[in-house]
């Protein structure tokens, strides 16, 4: 990934802590057929080794029967949106501006192994089930489901573990841009409303340290 030294990271909790906000990413595999990309929600998790995403996807998804031919790749992307040129202080100083993308993104390289076992795959489940439930008022887990129901859908899946050799990230939020552009562009993304604005705002502010 191109990475301008602006636009990375100061340090790996921030890119744990795009993984865990936004846990949905593209598995990039590359097969003896090509490329073969998929979305799924990755836990990262830490062990003995290190750290770890961990997932699962449909049996019948035929990524998981095709062996990797070398490294593979989970990226994760957080707030993203335009930014108009209009919003620049520096238009009205000498118009030398033009639109661009601001976005936060994180890839993950590092080695796979499919895991095709039903007691790793409930305790996994469990965990993120609770996971994504916690926020709820009154919480959903697996037991809730028929043992037999379950049980059948435990078959239909299987588990990956992506241990990651390689992590990089890239923030372009406006870091390159004079204090006086960097205000004009919150000001631009709060004027629009919208709920993907307002995070792209956040994560500048908490990127450029502005309250």
């Amino acid at each position: 990934m191109y990475q301008p030294a602006s636009f990375a990271p100061t340090d790996t909790e921030a890119m744990h802590a795009l993984m865990h906000a936004a846990p949905l990413a593209t598995l990039v595999v590359p097969t003896a057929t090509g490329l073969q990309a998929n979305p799924l929600p990755l836990q990262l998790r830490e062990d003995a080794q290190g750290w770890v995403l961990a997932g699962h996807v449909a049996r019948a998804n035929p990524v998981w029967q095709a062996a990797p031919t070398g490294e593979v790749l989970a990226i994760f992307s957080g707030a993203q949106g335009y930014v108009s040129p209009g919003w620049y202080a520096s238009k009205a100083a000498h118009g030398k501006v033009v639109p661009t993308w601001n976005y936060a993104t994180v890839h993950a390289h590092g080695s796979l192994r499919w895991i095709d076992d039903a007691g790793w795959l409930r305790a996994f489940l469990d965990g993120l089930t609770h996971t994504h439930e916690a926020g709820q008022a009154h919480p959903w887990q697996m037991s809730d489901a028929p043992a037999d129901f379950t049980a059948q859908l435990l078959q239909a899946i299987v588990g990956l573990e992506l241990r990651i050799t390689r992590l990089e990230g890239k923030f372009k939020l406006s870091q390159n841009r004079p204090a006086a552009d960097q205000q004009g562009v919150l000001a631009g993304l709060q004027h629009k409303g919208d709920a993907g604005s307002a995070a792209l705002a956040e994560a500048m502010r908490s990127v450029l340290g502005t309250p």
